[in-house]
């Protein structure tokens, strides 16, 4: 995907005022596999940053010692190795009081999942959830099977591409067994099932949460009946209620990681009126904007840890 990938030593995109800034992914140069696998040294600072940051990628990781906590988008887990996060594009997420923290990460953007594209639509699902504690045995099998990613990765041998995309796909599967996954949907076939895959892919990006139905279907190239049947038969719900719910996690993250005041938060969300924006807002979440904001604010302080001994 265009703009997911740069070279080495490329600064981060300065955000809009205000925002987590977005990280792309490093790669050796064009044409340059969109993947990169390691532990927390080997892929930089950036592998612990202590900043709420976004991605244009996928991150997996698998946190094997250290203490901390981890966030992503509103939930806050303190670390109790074996942990295993799966981090999706766009949402927000940091370490706090990060110490010791030992593991591998394996980064990778849509495009790499070209050879099992049904792997988007699990990876998604098991980032709603994100965090997950492999059972004793399990644990150590998806460790190995990570340390056989980062190995293939860093040899290239004939063929690697391939090999990294089947490790990949073995390791979605394995992570969606896991007891505190959260149950398979049915899989959905045809032309229909693309359109509701392409139309949750879109709603994703930050701007879609302005569209309207219709104008995610011209996007799309499909009619606004083709495009709501498609996503109901998938979904069972339909697109405007998919497009209220990302434009409901939008302002969340807006709220809960920056500074922006409400009516900045209204207007990113494609409010016109703060007003309407926070009936909306306390329609959907039971709170208001501000009451959100200083709830998040009261847990953030209760979890947070003593800093970690030098």
């Amino acid at each position: 995907m265009r703009g997911t990938t740069v070279p080495p030593g490329t600064p981060c995109l300065t955000p809009r005022t205000g925002e987590p800034p977005l990280h792309r992914l490093e790669v050796s140069g064009p044409g340059a596999v969109p993947f990169a696998a390691g532990d927390f040294d080997s892929l930089g600072p950036y592998a612990r940053w202590d900043r709420p940051h976004r991605h244009t990628f996928y991150e997996i990781v698998h946190v094997t010692a250290g203490t901390g906590t981890h966030v992503v988008d509103l939930t806050r887990r303190p670390l109790a190795p074996q942990h295993l996060a799966v981090i999706a594009p766009g949402q927000v997420h940091h370490w706090e009081h990060g110490h010791a923290l030992d593991g591998t990460l394996v980064l990778f953007t849509e495009d790499f999942l070209v050879d099992h594209p049904g792997d988007r639509e699990l990876l998604r699902r098991l980032a709603e959830r994100g965090w997950y504690r492999p059972p004793p045995g399990e644990g150590e099998r998806i460790g190995a099977l990570m340390t056989e990613l980062v190995g293939e990765y860093e040899q290239r041998g004939p063929g690697y591409e391939g090999v990294l995309r089947a490790l990949l796909h073995v390791l979605a599967v394995r992570v969606a067994r896991l007891p505190d996954a959260p149950a398979p949907g049915v899989p959905a076939e045809g032309r229909g099932a693309a359109v509701a895959q392409a139309f949750v892919r879109l709603i994703a990006r930050p701007e879609a949460v302005t569209w309207t139905v219709r104008e995610c279907a011209e996007r799309l190239g499909v009619t606004p009946g083709h495009l709501t049947h498609a996503v109901r038969s998938a979904t069972g719900r339909s697109p405007g209620r998919l497009l209220i719910e990302a434009r409901t996690c939008r302002a969340q993250r807006l709220l809960a990681h920056t500074d922006l005041s409400v009516r900045q938060v209204a207007a990113r969300t494609g409010f016109t009126d703060p007003a309407y924006f926070s009936r909306f807002f306390r329609r959907e979440t039971g709170q208001s904007p501000v009451g959100f904001r200083k709830h998040h604010s009261r847990a953030h302080q209760s979890l947070e840890a003593p800093p970690a001994p030098a």
